[in-house]
């Protein structure tokens, strides 16, 4: 029997029990624990809003220049649906009965897919590298150059709240080198490093307009994942000033979360994780513990359900993010694997043609990128909780650098690269528009959902462009690749060399 979208209110600030949660990076060394606590005068801006209730947002010219980026020229609300005349919870995309998400950590669009050839990458001089630099403070500079190995720097590049906003230099993207990334900033990886990747973006969708959320760090852009707001968060769960518990608060925010509204239309969902509590995405915002045993998995078990065609209509799926990741200082072609092997298990699932795999990088890592993030519509009105010293700088009013995407689905356009804006929230709005899912925030209501990656006639029709999963090659994980994890990443080169 169907069933019947419920009605759920969420009209109200819900404090979660005191728990222990952690950042990611900082939890998975085993540093401890921290109490998650709720400050209710940072919370006084998350009350739930009624669609077209006016925005209290940025000034008008600000918005209008936020969906001017998104090709946009009208404003949704938060709690407003996509298709209004319709009921929450109704499939308008029928054929696509299961949705995955693998998001991996830390590079930007021209890191990985600078020399691609495909999309907005890297400018090529005569000699057929790239033409892009970046200045020392001395003047000295430092051109793009190919990274020496697989193996990244320790501590280096930087993402921080403030070393992001270093790099983006008002818009001049001049302040990579000077800001605490330093000069590996300015390196990249070609496909003879990323055989996989390089096959799979040069057959299936990629969008060159994919920004992270906030120019910030990992865990308030995968809280946008979840939530469509980093509820005042700009730097990972840590023990800095600034961005320890209760200074960052872990209550939800004012319109819950999509397993929220997952949840309550009775969708399926799981956060697939190599640890939980501590590496599952889902708890950036602690989630009910009676819920966890069915929602929160061993990694393993996501390949058992593509195996079987059994997985849920939600899913993440988390790596192990001290090795898996592809953040420094880890040999990225441990993440290639990992991201050849979800491949494939979807590629071979007998649920392959109902399947819609996303992937992308919370954010840049500190890497350069030649694009600069547009202006965004802030989410709500909780302003960012900086470390002391540091500036609210524009405060959630524009997006972070761009980040490599890839859509994988047997009805993927083939040959294509989506230039739309996009973000984080950009999920939810697919998500939303699917089952016709109220909004969370500003942010996730007026997000370009994912449908431009896709062939809707094909879709319709049942007519799959891709069939199955095309041959890709093997990942670049082999005996030589993992070398440099016991020998070193190798020598940066030099001010004005060009590599």
């Amino acid at each position: 029997m169907k069933r019947m979208p419920r009605t759920v209110h969420f009209d109200r600030v819900r404090l979660p029990a005191e728990r222990t949660v952690s950042r990611r990076r900082f939890l998975a060394t085993g540093a401890g624990a921290l109490a998650a606590g709720a400050m209710a005068g940072q919370l006084g801006g998350t009350r739930a809003m009624a669609a077209g209730e006016i925005p209290l947002l940025a000034n008008a010219g600000h918005q209008a220049a936020a969906l001017k980026a998104l090709g946009r020229s009208t404003l949704r609300a938060p709690l407003s649906r996509p298709l209004p005349s319709l009921l929450a919870g109704i499939d308008t995309l029928p054929g696509i009965d299961h949705i995955v998400v693998l998001m991996l950590e830390n590079h930007s669009f021209d890191n990985l897919f600078g020399m691609l050839g495909r999309g907005d990458g890297f400018t090529l001089g005569a000699n057929g590298r790239p033409t892009a630099s970046n200045p020392y403070g001395d003047g000295r500079i430092q051109h793009a150059f190919e990274m020496p190995t697989t193996c990244q720097l320790p501590g280096q590049p930087s993402q921080e709240w403030q070393a992001s906003h270093d790099q983006f230099a008002n818009g001049a993207l001049d302040g990579f080198v000077q800001s605490t990334s330093g000069p590996v900033s300015m390196g990249y990886w070609t496909g003879k490093s990323l055989p996989f990747t390089y096959a799979l973006a040069s057959q299936f969708p990629i969008g060159d307009r994919w920004f992270c959320s906030v120019l910030g760090q990992t865990d308030p852009n995968r809280r946008y994942l979840i939530a469509g707001t980093s509820a005042g968060m700009v730097d990972d769960i840590g023990t800095g000033p600034g961005n320890i518990i209760p200074d960052v608060s872990l209550a939800l925010p004012g319109n819950g979360t999509i397993f929220d509204r997952l949840t309550a239309h009775g969708i399926s969902w799981c956060d697939y994780c190599a640890s939980f509590p501590l590496g599952a995405t889902a708890e950036l915002y602690p989630y009910d513990d009676a819920i966890n045993l069915v929602t929160k998995k061993p990694i393993a078990d996501f390949y058992t359900a593509a195996a079987a065609g059994t997985l849920p209509s939600f899913c993440i799926v988390d790596p192990d993010f001290s090795t898996q990741s592809q953040e420094n200082p880890q040999n990225i072609v441990v993440g290639e694997q990992l991201m050849a092997e979800v491949v494939k298990a979807v590629g071979a699932s007998p649920a392959w043609l109902k399947t819609l795999l996303i992937i992308t990088y919370d954010e840049h890592g500190g890497y350069y990128d030649h694009v600069p993030p547009p202006p965004a519509l802030a989410p709500d009105l909780i302003p960012p909780l900086p470390q002391p010293g540091e500036s609210f700088y524009e405060g959630f009013t524009r997006y972070g650098f761009r980040v490599p995407s890839i859509v994988v689905s047997p009805y993927a356009k083939r040959d294509y690269v989506s230039h739309l804006v996009y973000d984080h929230t950009s999920i939810l709005a697919l998500l939303q528009r699917k089952w016709n899912l109220p909004a969370l925030t500003w942010r996730d209501a007026n997000a370009n959902d994912l449908t431009d990656f896709l062939d809707l006639d094909a879709l319709r029709y049942g007519s799959p462009t891709f069939p199955t999963l095309p041959d890709l090659p093997a990942s670049g994980l082999t005996s030589a690749t993992l070398q440099c994890s016991t020998t070193g990443p190798g020598t940066i080169p030099p001010a004005d060399s060009i590599s």
